[in-house]
């Protein structure tokens, strides 16, 4: 493909919202509670807000909370934001179901579709636009991750099962490794086959990436960066409203 064509690829962020985030409690789900001063899905919204490539958002909700007044308050001049009730049972059917929707309002089949966590509200402006810069030359896709500088350690299986306290089984080289993080960035209607076929052989694929993956694909992996990190248990939301408020000051 020319870099002509490549050019007139437009690219679109879709947000996977429709977890409960029961790891934290809590009245509303967690991307939805307020984190440092406003709900935390406003702060991944905000980046692609800012971020010039960014044409549309995408924002898959369930259906039983598609009528929520807290929706309205995500209004914004500066670019579309849809909020479609495309939740689903899992993750990778959320992100199915929205993706489908995106082709069936007339996105292109073969524009970029940024997937992010909500979950993630360290995303910045930079972060977005080093992955758009870095993969849209290419028709492969990719996605933020981070090299591990940890030591890993495997645990023997038998105790785990048990429920003992585990021993070392071996140490696994981490020269190799990378952590994932979001946005992941694929072609829409690629991705869209990709976790349709996933989820008919019921994969284990747990980001965008392994549906890819599965089928073939070797994703470009883009460094991200710390702050970007996922907010799942409490000890993750209150470094996350550290970070942000210092960054605010």
């Amino acid at each position: 493909m020319s870099s002509g064509n490549q050019s007139l690829k437009k690219c679109h962020a879709l947000l996977p919202t429709a977890g409960t985030g029961s790891r934290l409690g809590g009245e509303l789900p967690k991307q939805f509670q307020e984190l440092a001063g406003k709900p935390m899905l406003a702060y991944a919204l905000d980046a692609f807000l800012q971020s010039p490539h960014i044409e549309s958002i995408w924002i898959g909700v369930s259906p039983a909370f598609i009528d929520n007044p807290i929706l309205k308050t995500f209004n914004s001049s500066a670019k579309p934001i849809h909020f479609l009730p495309t939740g689903g049972p899992t993750r990778q059917e959320t992100v199915r179901n929205t993706l489908a929707a995106l082709l069936k309002n007339g996105i292109a089949a073969d524009d970029w579709v940024l997937v992010h966590d909500a979950a993630r509200p360290g995303i910045t402006p930079a972060l977005i636009e080093k992955l758009i810069l870095a993969v849209q030359a290419s028709d492969i896709g990719g996605l933020l991750a981070m090299r591990l500088a940890d030591t890993l350690k495997q645990a023997d299986l038998d105790s785990v099962i048990a429920g003992n306290i585990p021993h070392v089984e071996k140490t696994i080289p981490r020269e190799h490794l990378w952590q994932a993080q979001t946005p992941q960035m694929f072609g829409l209607a690629k991705l869209h086959s990709a976790l349709e076929n996933a989820i008919r052989l019921e994969a284990d694929v747990t980001d965008e990436a392994s549906a890819m993956e599965l089928s073939g694909v070797k994703p470009f992996l883009i460094e991200g960066a710390t702050r970007n990190f996922k907010v799942t248990h409490p000890a993750d939301w209150e470094l996350m409203q550290l970070l942000l408020r210092t960054s605010a000051k």
